[in-house]
């Protein structure tokens, strides 16, 4: 670590470029190097599971008409109320995730505020999964430039994929060591019975995708998305991917129930991330953002540790 000056920023981001090291600036503007293109590997996660005894997902998706107004004063109001919830949180989640789409919104300065973010996580809370919340998925060379601008470029453990088009859709992002793509299987949503809870020959059609993509190149470094409001299915679904790390969005304020999305889900190596994003980070409106929401982070960490303890 060392005081940022025009020439030790260009020392610095010199020997990002030649040594694959990145570098960020903190608020004391000190500049420090930092170890890009991370691997986090399933046993590690369970291993940072046990040891905060909690399997906690905070979504990161910020709207600044909802963030406490104080921030907005701040010159990256998206990168401060993250950099708050982070350090009021980190020890009780086992990982981040941004929905890209509330940085796209926002242009090039959304963009900006998530690279800080990812770099900041990577930088002091290594230890922490993290999830681009992106659901690509295209043929060929297009979804190698979305894996390489999320897992490569940010630096992401993971990024969430639509596999609607087949595995040249979603076997780019397996191409990458140590990380991890994130298969949406079956969602919480009103639409999901559209297509994914349709009978084709006897079977639905969430079963097909899963067990298809298990038969992908380099399957072992998928995960899925399987909602929670849902959790009648978890027995069907570990039945195909009895160890796979499963993602699951919608307990609390979408009415799932954690005992029962742990009573179905849960593997030998737990096997869960249960994300929450809304109750937690929109806890409080006011100055005491972080302390709200680090008190409901608690709460579900709590519960998490009595399932994980029994």
């Amino acid at each position: 670590m060392f005081p940022l000056s025009p020439l030790s920023l260009r020392c610095a981001a010199r020997i990002s470029a030649l040594s694959g090291l990145g570098f960020i600036v903190n608020k004391n503007f000190l500049v420090t190097l930092v170890h890009s293109n991370s691997r986090m590997t399933t046993q590690q996660l369970t291993e940072q599971i046990r040891k905060k005894k909690s399997f906690l997902c905070i979504g990161l998706d910020v709207d600044l008409n909802k963030i406490p107004k104080h921030l907005l004063e701040l010159e990256d109001p998206i990168f401060e109320f993250n950099k708050a919830i982070i350090d009021a949180t980190h020890y009780l989640t086992a990982a981040y995730k941004p929905n890209m789409a509330f940085y796209e919104a926002y242009g090039i300065k959304g963009w900006q505020s998530l690279e800080k973010t990812i770099n900041y996580l990577n930088a002091n809370y290594p230890e922490i999964f993290t999830i681009a919340d992106a659901k690509r998925g295209d043929i060929g060379n297009t979804s190698t430039m979305y894996a390489k601008a999320f897992l490569e470029d940010l630096d992401f453990d993971s990024v969430t994929v639509a596999p609607y088009m087949g595995k040249d859709s979603v076997e780019p992002f397996l191409a990458f060591e140590g990380k991890h793509a994130i298969m949406l299987a079956l969602t919480s949503n009103e639409g999901a019975s559209d297509f994914q809870t349709k009978s084709i020959d006897g079977k639905e059609l969430y079963k097909t995708v899963i067990e298809t993509a298990k038969t992908w190149k380099n399957s072992e470094n998928l995960m899925y998305v399987v909602g929670a409001t849902r959790a009648e299915y978890f027995t069907e679904i570990r039945k195909i991917i009895p160890d796979s790390f499963l993602l699951v969005p919608g307990v609390g304020a979408q009415g799932g129930s954690l005992s029962e999305v742990c009573k179905y889900g849960m593997s030998e190596n737990v096997g869960l991330l249960i994300n929450a994003s809304r109750n937690i980070i929109y806890a409080s409106s006011g100055t005491d953002v972080a302390e709200k929401a680090r008190e409901e982070a608690l709460k579900m960490q709590q519960e998490m540790e009595v399932i994980l303890t029994k």
